[in-house]
């Protein structure tokens, strides 16, 4: 006599996993079964069902409620973060279709960078990106910090370059160039020839720093501090032309990253190496984990380092960890 293998459990949402995952991704983000509701123009009882199905088909509690708002589980988290990129991917399938039938003749590119990256490190990407594709809009968006953050994180920007310390969990970063960390000094500066330079020899000059809110001047503070160096901030002032403009003015001395070093700059300043003391900055590309690149995004990663997420099949389904 033969033996059955006992069949799966069937629930009504199985059959199409799309309803309830979108469903519980629209929950998860809102924090509300009713404005999940509204915005996927479906009742509010439709909605519990489909979470309640969900979550009876993984064995696993997904949402629970803190006070007015529902919250994710430590289970439920997990799965927002398999299930927020496929949702996103399917929802903008359509678009993504289109837009690869038209090809990268028209449409348009939003980049976010700071200052030292627009002006030293894309110059001959954008070059090369325009003479590509002279139908694409490219902008570049000039913001630092958390500037560049909230634009990525609104979806106001497809992608960010530039150079990061502390990566955020909803954020990924990719690094592809490095740059060794230099003191400037005028040409006749007592540090421009001293044979072996100590990181106590800075302490009797005024340096000439970014403003604090900045990467550089909180890199430059904690090796001090950790060192135990004094150090004196002669001047606050953003931007390395004009940082370099008022070091070789003679207003101070500057702990700068290689990146803004130009032939022209080695020749009217003196340039010493601090990679003793100061990591190099690493420089790359920053995406919101879950974000679909489009095709003018992919285009513009290719020119900066090939395949560039390509381990983790990124541009096949969403996701960007490393």
């Amino acid at each position: 006599m033969s033996t059955k293998t006992p069949a799966s459990p069937r629930f009504a949402y199985k059959g199409d996993r799309l309803k309830p995952l979108r469903a519980f991704c629209q929950t998860a983000r809102l924090g509300s079964i009713s404005r999940a509701a509204e915005a996927l123009y479906l009742s509010q009882p439709a909605v519990t069902l489909q979470l309640q199905a969900l979550e009876r088909e993984l064995g696993a509690r997904l949402l629970e409620r803190s006070g007015r708002r529902i919250t994710l589980t430590r289970e439920g988290q997990e799965l927002y973060e398999l299930a927020r990129p496929l949702v996103e991917g399917l929802d903008g399938l359509d678009g993504a279709f289109r837009e690869r039938v038209r090809g990268l003749d028209a449409g348009e590119l939003n980049v976010a960078a700071g200052s030292s990256t627009i002006l030293y490190l894309l110059p001959k990407i954008v070059e090369a990106f325009r003479a590509a594709h002279p139908e694409v809009r490219l902008t570049l968006h000039n913001v630092t910090g958390a500037g560049g953050l909230d634009l990525l994180r609104s979806d106001a920007v497809d992608l960010a370059v530039g150079s990061m310390l502390d990566v955020p969990a909803d954020l990924s970063y990719e690094p592809v160039y490095r740059f060794e960390p230099m003191l400037i000094a005028p040409r006749d500066h007592p540090l421009a020839r001293k044979p072996e330079l100590e990181l106590q020899d800075l302490s009797p000059y005024g340096l000439i720093l970014p403003p604090q809110r900045l990467t550089t001047y909180r890199l430059v503070d904690l090796v001090f501090q950790q060192n135990r160096v004094p150090y004196t901030v002669a001047l606050e002032v953003g931007g390395w032309e004009v940082i370099k403009q008022y070091v070789a003015m003679g207003l101070g001395i500057s702990i700068v990253t290689s990146i803004c070093l130009t032939e022209a700059d080695r020749e009217r300043l003196a340039t010493r190496s601090l990679a003793r003391y100061f990591p190099s900055r690493s420089y790359g590309v920053v995406v919101r984990k879950g974000k679909y690149l489009s095709p003018h995004a992919r285009a513009f990663t290719e020119l900066i380092r090939p395949a560039l997420f390509e381990r983790e099949d990124y541009y096949a389904n969403g996701q960007s960890e490393r």
